[in-house]
């Protein structure tokens, strides 16, 4: 099975050892490794795949603990660069009684900001099937462009491209720059991954078949449309499907989202899915592929963390 990259932020997430609260209320956090693009690895790796992170850490105790972390997890950190420019970005969160929410950053700059497009290098694509971004890392800073590099090697090795908006809006001084910057690399994708809260956001619509014109646009041939305990649907531009979530009392969802598409993303490549024959997939497997990423999200958010949470191949 071919190799999963991803590219963008790894960094500490916070999370407090008390649920209910707002964050400036919570009295302690456990540091846990995090970021979406971190994340995705480390699901598609629970799996049995293999992935890689193209990223860039600090020179401090947090950037050792994220590589530590990932070598034992199983995630490659061979595109994983080193700085003392910046320090590895950490982000405090609170979890409010319904599971959700809410970020405080701190990341002015964080050190995977600053990676350059000369940093990403062209053979770390040989053996991709996939690389897989989201919109965290899409800011005017040296990142943006090192995204572009990696797209443009990724698409000449023939991989497939996801994209998951996975939207912060804490991140961002203009929420206007940050739906520009979407819907300038949501078409570079062939996967776009959306949820119902990002919708209306990113297309003005509320309803995901009126703004499907919008979205299956430029490389993108599978629109995945998550909403979290209402299910997932899946359309290209001759096939919709649904599949159901099952009920299960949510403790933490971090990373939830980050789990569903590392999931599908591990369906995609165990089934040879390939950006030649994406749009030929029947919808028979393609609900398969939701509800295998349904039960992965499913069990992540019984437990606490990310990547921590998420199960083995033989779990599922």
């Amino acid at each position: 099975m071919k190799r999963l990259l991803a590219i963008g932020e790894a960094l500490i997430d916070f999370i407090p050892e008390e649920t209910g609260k707002e964050l400036k209320d919570v009295c302690g956090f456990q540091p846990k490794v995090g970021g979406a693009p971190a994340n995705v690895c480390g699901a598609y790796v629970k799996l049995g795949g293999k992935a890689s992170l193209v990223t860039q850490l600090g020179q401090d105790p947090f950037g050792d603990k994220i590589v530590a972390e990932f070598t034992e997890a199983g995630i490659d950190c061979g595109c994983v660069k080193r700085t003392g420019k910046a320090n590895t970005s950490l982000a405090f969160v609170a979890l409010k009684e319904d599971g959700n929410r809410e970020f405080s950053f701190y990341r002015k700059p964080g050190a995977d900001m600053l990676l350059e497009a000369a940093d990403v290098k062209e053979e770390w694509f040989a053996d991709a099937g996939v690389l897989h971004f989201c919109s965290v890392s899409l800011g005017d800073f040296p990142m943006k462009e090192a995204h572009r590099k990696a797209v443009e090697y990724a698409i000449a090795a023939g991989a497939l491209i996801s994209f998951d908006p996975n939207i912060r809006l804490a991140l961002w001084d203009d929420a206007e720059a940050l739906k520009n910057v979407i819907r300038e690399f949501a078409p570079l994708a062939h996967v776009l991954k959306i949820s119902d809260e990002e919708l209306e956001f990113i297309t003005g619509k509320t309803d995901i078949r009126e703004a499907l014109p919008q979205l299956l646009t430029g490389n993108t041939k599978l629109v995945i449309y998550t909403k979290g305990a209402g299910g997932a649907e899946a359309y290209t531009s001759t096939t919709n499907v649904f599949a159901a979530s099952r009920k299960v009392k949510a403790v933490d969802t971090t990373g939830a989202g980050d789990g569903f598409i590392g999931s599908f993303l591990y369906c995609l490549m165990r089934n040879e899915v390939t950006v030649d024959n994406l749009e030929k997939v029947s919808a028979e497997k393609l609900e398969e592929y939701l509800a295998f990423a349904n039960r992965f999200c499913g069990i992540s958010v019984t437990r606490h963390g990310a990547i921590a949470s998420y199960p083995k191949l033989d779990e599922m």
